[in-house]
C-alpha cells in the first residue's frame, strides 16, 4: 500500500477532510506535494501566458493599417508587464530551494525554537 493509499484510508476512518501528518515520511509527502502543486500553477500560468498573448498579437496584426508597423509599444504593453509578473511567480516557486537551500526553512525553525527554549530558562 502506498503512502497516499495510507493517508487516504486513515482520513476516511476518521471521516475527516483534513489531513494532518504525523509520520516524518508523511511531512515530506506533503511538502512534496504543495511544491508540485506550486510547479503546476506556475506552468499553467506559463501556458495561459502564452496562448493569450499569441491570440492579441494576433488581433493587432489583423487591426494594422496599410503600411503601419507592427514595433509599437501599445502591441506589446500586456506581454511586458504580465511578462514581469510571470517572472516574479516564476522566481517564487523556484528561486527559494536555489538561494536559501532545501533545508532553510526546517533549520530555521529548529533555530528559532532552540533560541525560544534558552531564553525561557534564563
Amino acid at each position: 500500500m502506498s503512502l497516499q493509499d495510507r493517508i487516504q484510508s486513515r482520513m476516511e476512518r476518521r471521516g475527516e477532510t483534513d489531513f494532518y501528518p504525523t509520520t516524518p515520511e508523511e511531512i515530506k509527502y506533503q511538502e512534496a506535494l504543495r511544491r508540485v502543486k506550486r510547479i503546476k500553477g506556475f506552468y499553467t500560468h506559463a501556458l495561459v501566458y502564452v496562448v493569450i498573448n499569441i491570440m492579441i498579437v494576433i488581433v493587432n496584426i489583423q487591426n494594422l493599417k496599410e503600411g503601419e508597423s507592427y514595433f509599437q509599444w501599445h502591441n506589446f504593453f500586456t506581454a511586458m508587464f504580465w511578462g514581469i509578473g510571470l517572472v516574479a511567480h516564476g522566481l517564487s516557486v523556484f528561486l527559494p530551494n536555489f538561494i536559501l537551500g532545501n533545508d532553510w526553512e526546517s533549520k530555521k525553525i529548529k533555530e528559532l525554537m532552540d533560541k525560544e527554549k534558552d531564553e525561557r530558562w534564563e
